[in-house]
């Protein structure tokens, strides 16, 4: 049976899944949602015996449905190949009682790569079906890993190119020297005077821009997204889930059909509502545990059904989540306003006018799947701290807010049930963070010797994403306000494009 799209700020819309990655944001501002979510298909027996591969092609034949058996298997393979330094794709480390699902075994060792590796491949895919002849142009703005993962995926790809903003002063250096020794002749990075969400908004800006789009479009160019936004990422994300699951039935850790809790750092809330949707297909999943660090808008919004902004915006040693707007939490919005695209646009204006929205009463009680947590920086670098000396594995800084609020979810509730805990990125990406957590960083050493001092630590090979950009050519240098970002495009896409 076809699955279609609708837009969350217009019910009318209606478009197959290839359109909806083709456009990533709907022109109304809304994002993509499927008009129901499809159960899975497949009995858990059937998932232990299949490849990573195998289930994600189980999952996402059930959202793409104008994706031939043929297309979407060649997408998956060239996805899911050597570019991943481990043949699960996605492990599940057993620490301290509970299962690390790693999702960061791919090119840019980050658990972006698990979505940007296939979404290249879905988009290339989907201008073909829709007869598009433009370049498409990949528009997105990074908090640190989405904008090194997209443009590894995107790099020379025909027929298309891909910029990149980041918070020039937002992102840990090796994140920042990832994205500027980025080769590839469709390639842009720009670095932005300003936090991420100055970065997001921009992007957003240029996508609602009706006269750019008009003028780009002649020029033979066509907008599209590769942040979360774009349903082609949600997608292959809840496939990790559905395979965790399937891995941890099949080692013996939990019997058929036992339910488990999935505890997820979450800034733009994509992740965690893909874990959202996969227990929506019926995974079963007790609690959704939403991770937030010091930025804990998320947090407060579970605890008062208010979404507000309005406040200070802190770097933390967890970038990837220092977020105030959430964008795909507006998926989850429309969700539990029974598809109601009349509050969605309501609540979104209140949102863009006022920096804050309150849902209805009705609206907070579905939001029981749920538990919103938070961890501060001290407890944060305890955690890897205390990981370390108990069993001798090393999280990130990301994952460290993770793991403490499931510390702090396990104290204040006395569940004990099995819980994932979703691993988003190497310690190698955050090695000053980590290091000074485990107590061994020095102010007189570089990152790069603290990345080989973190490998002596942990006895994990330095991966070779961070090896390859040691002494890599810095090819990007353009920094720019906020206010300069449309422009920027503009002279990107129009001077190279002569």
């Amino acid at each position: 049976m076809d699955l279609f799209y609708k837009s969350t700020r217009n019910s009318q819309v209606h478009v197959t899944a290839s359109q909806a990655i083709l456009q990533g944001l709907s022109e109304d501002g809304g994002l993509f949602v499927p008009e129901k979510i499809p159960a899975l298909d497949v009995s858990v027996e059937e998932l232990s015996g299949m490849s990573y591969q195998e289930t994600a092609y189980a999952v996402m034949r059930r959202f793409l449905t104008d994706f031939t058996e043929e297309e979407l298997k060649d997408c998956i393979a060239k996805a899911y190949d050597e570019k991943f330094d481990v043949p699960e794709i996605a492990p599940l480390v057993k620490a301290e009682g509970a299962y690390y699902l790693e999702l960061f075994h791919g090119a840019t060792i980050a658990f972006k790569d698990m979505a940007l590796s296939i979404l290249p491949h879905l988009m290339t895919v989907s201008a073909k079906k829709n007869q598009v002849h433009e370049e498409i142009v990949i528009l997105t703005a990074t908090s640190g890993d989405t904008g090194k993962a997209a443009l590894a995926g995107f790099a020379d790809v025909p027929g298309t190119r891909i910029i990149v903003f980041y918070p020039k002063d937002g992102v840990s250096p090796i994140q920042e020297k990832q994205m500027v020794t980025q080769k590839g002749n469709n390639t842009f990075v720009v670095g932005i005077r300003g936090n991420f969400d100055d970065a997001q908004s921009g992007v957003k800006a240029i996508f609602g821009d009706s006269a750019l789009k008009k003028e780009l479009k002649a020029a033979g160019f066509q907008f599209s997204s590769a942040n979360s936004i774009n349903i082609g990422r949600l997608v292959p994300q809840i496939v990790y889930y559905v395979y965790a699951y399937a891995r941890l039935c099949a080692d013996g850790e939990v019997e058929k059909n036992e339910p488990v809790n999935v505890v997820v750092p979450t800034g733009n809330f994509g992740n965690i509502l893909a874990a959202y949707y996969a227990k929506q297909m019926g995974l079963p999943i007790r609690k959704l545990i939403c991770a937030s660090n010091d930025n804990k808008v998320l947090y407060d919004f579970f605890q008062t059904g208010c979404y507000d902004r309005n406040r200070e915006f802190k770097l933390t040693s967890s970038p990837s989540m220092d977020i105030l707007i959430s964008s795909n939490l507006e998926r989850l919005i429309y969700q539990i306003a029974d598809q109601s695209d009349e509050m969605d646009r309501s609540l979104m204006k209140d949102l863009a006018e006022k920096g804050r929205y309150e849902i209805t009463p009705a609206m907070e009680e579905r939001l029981g799947d749920f538990y919103g947590g938070y961890s501060e920086e001290a407890e944060a670098a305890e955690s890897i701290r205390s990981l370390y000396q108990s069993v001798g594995y090393v999280i990130d800084t990301h994952t460290a807010v993770a793991s403490s609020v499931y510390q702090k979810y396990r104290r204040e509730t006395k569940d004990s049930t099995k819980t994932v805990i979703a691993s988003t990125a190497s310690p190698f990406k955050f090695t000053r963070s980590v290091m000074e957590a485990a107590g061994r960083a020095s102010e007189s050493v570089d990152d790069f010797a603290l990345v080989d001092e973190l490998s002596r630590l942990s006895g994990v090979e330095v991966p070779k994403a961070v090896e390859e950009i040691r002494e890599a050519e810095v090819l990007h240098h353009t920094v720019v306000d906020p206010a300069q970002m449309k422009e920027t495009v503009k002279k990107f896409l129009l001077q190279t494009g002569e």
